[in-house]
């Protein structure tokens, strides 16, 4: 089987297919990505060839810049616009191209990679997209039809006002049924998956992780893109975790000094990347933006959350995991040091909290992992189809 795996923005977009893309490679198929010019590096360090089939405009800021208030209905507009609108448009025909030119068996689309499921669509290219939005409420087919109506006009398929292209034939979701938000339902084509990111795979655990006990330690994080725009966040937030009595691992990406966050007590450690996998299991809370990644990779270990949602889909993941009492929620622009503090002791306190992340992790190990998704595919290439989702 020839699997062409497309995504559309970065890092967050690209992890759900790695895990799918790994196990498919170990089973002898030929894989490669398609996504924008500047994740072909990333893409070619985890051991895949990469083609550039445009989109730069989702990579996000390249320097530390102020953090900006949420504002829901324009996190929305960039859905609509940018998403479904110029990006799918500047994507469609490059991936088209690629399409014809590759020949892949079946195209699995990340779900937002919408120029791709339009190509593929246009080709008669079988295909499936992978979920990269824990709840589904950002893009709801009320947000992302009207565009995705134009660019399909454009060649020349017909209306899809319920964007069914995205679920036809078969949906990998790597998030537990819980964290769907109960208004955007998953499709009938959809299969719940243990799709962990892989990122640990081929990465020695550093001497000073294995040094760490369980439940010694919180683990900050704030992604790959707003890291960057955080202002000064990861300082609040240090202020206010040093006095837990917890080790602190702090990490702040690949374009962001550890040093701009000024000296630091032995208990605080500030690195630019670990690994998830390394550190989660020696933790006992983690901190984060809500994250889609890093929200499924705490639970997965039954780790309660302290979240500062700064934009995209963290709002409404953070609304959820509040609703579940797996987390607390801050807002991240005007939160204190000592609004962080409290909020963590209470979280630390709270065997609530716990005892719903275990639950929830309980969940996701029920899960089947990435194998299936290959079989899943592989029924799919041989059209035999896919069978209707639990």
């Amino acid at each position: 089987m020839r699997l062409l795996c497309t995504f559309a923005g970065g890092t967050g977009h690209f992890l759900p297919l790695l895990p799918v893309a790994r196990s498919a490679r170990a089973r002898g198929h030929e894989i490669a990505f398609a996504g924008q010019a500047g994740m072909v590096a990333t893409v070619e360090e985890a051991g895949f060839p990469a083609f550039d089939t445009g989109g730069d405009t989702l990579l996000g800021a390249t320097k530390r810049i102020p953090l900006r208030p949420v504002d829901l209905e324009d996190e929305v507009r960039v859905v609509r616009e940018v998403y479904a609108g110029t990006v799918a448009f500047e994507r469609a025909s490059a991936v088209a191209g690629l399409i014809e030119r590759w020949e892949p068996d079946v195209v699995l689309c990340e779900e937002m990679d919408y120029g791709a499921l339009v190509a593929a669509e246009r080709l008669g290219a079988l295909h499936a997209s992978v979920l990269s939005i824990a709840t589904g409420a950002i893009v709801a087919p009320s947000v992302v039809a009207g565009p995705l109506d134009e660019l399909r006009a454009a060649h020349g398929l017909g209306a899809d006002p319920r964007v069914e292209m995205r679920d036809r034939h078969l949906v990998l979701s790597p998030f537990p049924a819980s964290l769907r938000d109960p208004t955007c339902p998953l499709p009938p084509t959809a299969h719940g998956l243990r799709l962990t990111s892989g990122e640990a795979e081929g990465t020695p655990l550093p001497a000073w992780v294995s040094d760490l006990e369980a439940g010694s330690t919180v683990y900050a994080t704030f992604g790959t893109v707003f890291n960057l725009e955080s202002g000064d966040l990861f300082e609040r937030v240090l202020e206010g975790l040093r006095p837990l009595g917890l080790g602190v691992v702090v990490t702040v990406g690949r374009d962001l000094d550890p040093r701009a966050l000024g000296p630091q007590p032995d208990t605080v450690r500030v690195e630019r990347f670990v690994p998830q996998a390394h550190l989660l299991p020696r933790c006992a809370l983690v901190v984060s933006h809500a994250g889609s990644g890093s929200v499924v990779g705490a639970l997965a270990h039954g780790l309660p959350m302290l979240l500062l949602p700064m934009g995209a889909d963290q709002p409404f993941t953070a609304s959820r995991c509040d609703d579940l009492g797996v987390a607390r929620v801050l807002d991240a622009l005007t939160a204190t040091p000592d609004d962080v503090r409290a909020a963590a002791e209470a979280v630390l306190s709270g065997p609530s909290y716990r005892r719903n992340a275990r639950r929830v992790a309980a969940e996701i190990e029920a899960l089947p992992g990435p194998e299936e998704a290959v079989t899943l595919l592989e029924g799919l290439a041989a059209g035999r189809g896919a069978p209707a989702g639990a």
